[in-house]
């Protein structure tokens, strides 16, 4: 029989239920996704950093971990909250449950919670600080009144590559590399490498504080500013050197990117109240009308007030008409807000990777 555990929210909820994954406590931003399938690849997706997922879909773990659906070599999430985890997955492909899986990297879990109610706050009242513990709620209420705000935090610190590599994925059947693209790494996501890698481009990723002399000595035919977790306005070292490289050398940006690239240009970013994540979000193509359905992952935004002069917004959110992408008028660059690569959700934006390398070859001739 499983003990008692608690997610106690800063708000003084408390939400009894009962643990699964390692016995430990676990402290963040609480968050929620509404995929309906995808949680090791939400699992191991970086831009989770710090934060406690809640799943909104009721049946989680089913089809158990397998070892082909890492976005990184970890679990990123401080926690997980589900309605009902599956203790005995059926599928071809597991090797473990979910519960071996988060208990053999400790992290915790916490089952038999109303998730619909956690993601009602979460939407009216807006993320908050909270924690999965065993320990007395009062006490933990406490220990979150006196916890640092996630957006004091540089996240992307904590999850960047401490040194360069180059990718090959293990794909060894894949064409000989046309162009060189550098991808630095504010917390990417594997797919976002199979993506470029398919298309034959050489992938080196880089640390995310590598300085523009340094991403130009490299001779690059173009850059990926990848996706990472927390608040763009800690990342003033990262914009600088984007700054240094826009107009230089192709470039792209995907959510977090698509934010510093912004930033660098002169826009602002701010925090939206429950962010947006899940596999069905709708996004407006205002080049041609087209509405596609898109994954998304991020908890700020780029404002459309006062954009600077050459950047005009490509793509709008139709749930709450934020913008997810803009194009510039001389310089070869776009940017996206949402997830082109998916892992999870509809992979009906990968042509976007299409888009990148045709305006590297452009660039180049």
């Amino acid at each position: 029989m499983r003990e008692a555990v608690y997610l106690v929210l800063e708000d003084g909820s408390i939400h009894e239920g009962v643990g699964f994954g390692a016995e430990a406590d676990g402290l963040g931003e609480v968050v929620f996704n509404t995929s309906m399938t995808g949680y090791q690849e939400v699992l191991t997706d970086p831009s989770y950093a710090g934060q406690l997922v809640t799943l909104t879909y009721p049946l989680v773990g089913n089809y158990g971990i397998n070892p082909e659906d890492f976005e990184s070599a970890r679990i990123q999430v401080g926690g997980l909250i589900v309605r009902e985890d599956c203790e005995q997955p059926s599928h071809g492909r597991s090797d473990r449950t979910l519960h071996e899986f988060l208990a053999s990297q400790g992290i915790p879990g916490i089952a038999e919670v109303d998730t619909r109610a956690i993601t009602r706050r979460l939407r009216s009242k807006g993320v908050m600080l909270g924690v999965i513990t065993k320990r007395d709620p009062n006490a933990s209420l406490r220990r979150l009144q006196d916890s640092p705000a996630y957006d004091d935090r540089d996240y992307v610190a904590t999850v960047t590559t401490p040194e360069e590599y180059n990718w090959d994925g293990g794909d060894e059947d894949l064409i000989e590399s046309k162009y060189r693209i550098l991808v630095t790494d504010c917390g990417l996501k594997y797919n976002i490498l199979r993506q470029l890698r398919r298309r034959g481009c050489e992938v080196i990723v880089v640390p995310a504080a590598t300085s523009a002399e340094e991403l130009l000595s490299m001779q690059p035919s173009g850059i990926l500013f990848s996706p990472g977790p927390g608040d763009p306005k800690l990342l003033d070292y990262v914009v600088d050197n984007t700054r240094k490289v826009l107009g230089q050398i192709p470039v792209m940006g995907i959510c977090l990117g698509h934010q510093l690239i912004a930033r660098a240009l002169g826009a602002d970013t701010f925090k939206l109240k429950f962010g947006h994540r899940g596999g069905n979000h709708p996004v407006k193509d205002l080049t041609n009308g087209r509405v596609y359905i898109t994954a998304q992952n991020h908890g700020y935004a780029v404002s459309p007030d006062k954009l600077p002069s050459g950047l005009e917004v490509s793509h709008i959110n139709l749930n709450d008409q934020t913008v997810e992408g803009f194009r510039h008028k001389s310089l070869p660059l776009f940017t996206i807000q949402y997830h082109s690569e998916a892992s999870p959700g509809p992979r009906d934006n990968e042509y976007l990777f299409d888009q990148f390398i045709e305006m590297v070859e452009d660039f180049h001739g």
